[in-house]
């Protein structure tokens, strides 16, 4: 399934209580400890129908979101195509998030 490559800033609390109003969240805060141990944890929970994950710049939480309403990106957050990318790589978001060179991503598994 397709991923998400957000590259336009959105504030993250918009980001988060927009995709809140329309999906369930349960969230798993890391450290630089416990970072990979809940990744794994997080991409686990991607597997189950209807869910998803979001992954933010300089947030330290893993975002899980349930609900049966489909995901349009560009209507909910008002984006057009250049701002961002789609990508079949779940690891391709979280890099580029870690490395700065994303604001978001939202990950399918």
């Amino acid at each position: 399934m397709a991923n998400y490559i957000i590259k336009k800033w959105i504030e993250p609390y918009v980001l988060l209580e927009t995709l809140k109003s329309s999906y369930d969240m349960t969230d798993l805060t890391f450290d630089g400890f416990s970072k990979n141990a809940l990744k794994e944890e997080f991409l686990k929970e991607l597997k189950k129908a209807g869910t998803f994950g979001l992954y933010m710049k300089n947030v330290n939480k893993f975002y899980i979101f349930n609900g049966s309403e489909p995901l349009d990106i560009e209507k909910m957050f008002n984006l057009d195509t250049g701002d961002y990318v789609v990508c079949d790589d779940y690891n391709e978001p979280l890099k580029l998030v870690d490395f700065g060179k994303a604001e978001a991503g939202i990950i399918f598994l």
